[in-house]
């Protein structure tokens, strides 16, 4: 395996970790900012939504885009245009203009795993696709670590505004090593869509949607809803939180890297890759459902392992519908599934947490942790229903190639 070959990749884990830092900024600095700028948990559930509706629009017309015109001007214009809208947070005083800000910065983020996908099909071989993608995609989880041990001590030093300064410094390196690695060959290389993409009468393409939106819903509550439970119902300054909002999404990591090899060394050991793909999913299924005990938990650390749980056994839910995707359909229409799943994962997040932060402003926190432990079972349910086995694989001769 040549390293190099992996360069690519790398640079779209950098990608992944810098735009989890810039929507993980406002996550993390909540309790400061609702405190600050008046807002309640139900406009911060609003703010959210602005984004995640934004990022829903995003990722599939990015995907599109990328596999249209290629992966080195589309992620140079995407990245530019949320790193702006991230450094705009630091000019917001209110409900609208977090909400404006939040919206570009959805949308512009709407590349970041169709670019990543679609890098991973482009410049790797087949037999390394899970554990490209897991790669690819680790920086989300690796920038929710990074977020609280970085940007607590700049908002304790100098307020909150500087961690949005922050991220736009990160935004701008990246699009310097952009620069140098684009050039490549196998990154500047695309070919043309074929006309045949996939099409939305086929259930397996909304069985992979599904899967993919409520097997991940955890992410999204844990990392939008974490730091209020802790400041709720623990008590926990910002600063005390920061301490600890890093651990969980070390579950989100490792889980890309332990389901991604599961899922390479499942589906190319069996003819039946379908077969391999419902017993893991299966699984994390099951492991879903410790989160709903988080509020009658009573020892802290307890509370850090459910969360912890919670983000791994959801980037398995990544990983898997990925790799299913990528076993179904075509590698020149990448960009476009990878935009689907992740706009499918955004809406749900988008519909959701308005309801999540109402269930906060109550005091309902265990109804709310009860419904995100349970959205995985549902599905796994409408995926196993849409992924019937009279529904078959592309053999690899057929697959359209890049």
């Amino acid at each position: 395996m040549r390293v190099s070959r992996w360069v690519p990749t790398a640079s779209m884990l950098a990608v992944s970790l810098i735009s989890y830092i810039d929507r993980n900024t406002l996550a993390l600095l909540a309790p400061t900012i609702l405190k600050e700028t008046r807002l309640s948990g139900f406009q911060y559930g609003f703010v959210i939504s602005a984004f995640s509706v934004a990022y829903t629009i995003g990722n599939p017309v990015w995907g599109r885009a990328l596999d249209r015109f290629g992966l080195r001007l589309g992620m140079l214009a995407a990245v530019s245009l949320w790193t702006a809208a991230s450094v705009s947070h630091a000019f917001a005083a209110g409900f609208l203009s977090f909400a404006l800000a939040r919206a570009l910065l959805g949308f512009g983020e709407g590349a970041t795993f169709p670019g990543g996908l679609r890098t991973v099909m482009q410049t790797l071989e087949p037999s390394q696709y899970a554990r490209g993608t897991a790669v690819a995609y680790s920086g989300g989880s690796l920038g929710a670590i990074i977020t609280p041990l970085v940007v607590t001590p700049l908002a304790v030093w100098w307020g909150w505004r500087a961690g949005f300064w922050f991220t736009g410094l990160v935004g701008l390196s990246w699009l310097a090593l952009w620069l140098v690695v684009s050039r490549r060959s196998d990154v500047r290389s695309y070919a043309d869509v074929p006309k045949a993409a996939p099409q939305f009468a086929d259930r397996r393409l909304w069985g992979f949607m599904l899967v993919y939106a409520f097997g991940a819903l955890p992410i999204g509550f844990v990392l939008y809803q974490a730091a209020i439970y802790l400041n709720q119902a623990w008590g926990m300054s910002q600063a005390d939180i920061g301490k600890v909002l890093w651990i969980p999404p070390v579950g989100w990591e490792l889980g890309y890297f332990f389901w991604g090899w599961l899922a390479d060394r499942g589906c190319s050991a069996t003819p039946d890759p379908l077969r391999a793909l419902r017993r893991l999913m299966a699984a994390t299924t099951l492991l879903s459902l410790p989160l709903a005990l988080t509020p009658w938990t009573h020892r802290f650390g307890l509370v850090l392992f459910e969360l912890f749980l919670a983000m791994f056994v959801a980037g398995g839910f990544i990983i898997l519908a990925m790799a299913y995707a990528t076993q179904t359909y075509s590698g020149a229409h990448s960009g476009l599934i990878a935009g689907l799943g992740a706009g499918a994962w955004s809406g749900g997040v988008a519909l959701l947490m308005p309801c999540f932060g109402r269930l906060f402003d109550l005091h309902r926190a265990d109804a709310a942790f009860v419904f995100a432990a349970l959205s995985p079972v549902l599905g796994y349910g409408l995926w196993l229903w849409a992924s019937h086995p009279g529904y078959h694989f592309l053999k690899p001769a057929d697959r359209l190639p890049l």
